[in-house]
């Protein structure tokens, strides 16, 4: 059986090395409701990801948070939670995949959340899922696509900046 028949339905893998992991549904998921699961099937220098992707047209101008509650097993590169707004034509407007929180080795049950802006132009699709890097296995279960409000912080950097910065050099992370 292939790893594209055990996907949930809506779901598709993905990555830079999709056909080193395999995904699924499983029954022990979560307060015992179904979740999905990414696991390596071999050591992998690659990533894999469940995902989905939608039109933004609903979400243009707002604020949205993919959320879930998700466990990891082993994992001994690291995953997370990730969400794209890409724009129309090409090209990304705002992205998040959790690079700067990780989740790695084993976790139980742990909400974690993306939050970004959709641009009120431009804005085309968004993207959403779990990645996982190397080995391991991760589930992911009650999975929440909402608008939020302004209030609550987004987590990624938008992908363009609507004007250049520090053309001073006077903001620098650490003196050479």
């Amino acid at each position: 059986m292939s790893s594209m028949s055990l996907l949930p339905e809506g779901w598709f893998i993905a990555g830079s090395k999709p056909n080193d992991y395999e995904a699924g549904v499983t029954i022990n998921g979560f307060r015992s409701k179904a979740a999905a699961y990414l696991r390596s099937r071999v050591s992998s220098s690659g990533f894999g990801t469940i995902m989905q992707q939608f039109k933004a047209d609903a979400y243009r101008g707002k604020r949205l948070r993919f959320s879930a509650m998700v466990h990891a097993e082993a994992v001994e590169g690291h995953a997370g939670l990730w969400m794209r707004v890409d724009r129309t034509g090409g090209g990304m407007l705002a992205f998040d995949n959790m690079h700067d929180r990780w989740i790695a080795g084993s976790t139980d049950w742990t909400s974690y959340s993306v939050v970004l802006d959709v641009a009120k132009q431009g804005s085309e699709k968004i993207a959403f899922g779990v990645l996982l890097s190397g080995a391991g296995k991760i589930r992911m279960a009650d999975v929440r696509i909402e608008a939020v409000g302004h209030d609550v912080p987004i987590t990624g950097k938008p992908f363009l900046r609507d004007h250049p910065i520090n053309l001073d050099f006077e903001l620098h992370k650490n003196e050479a």
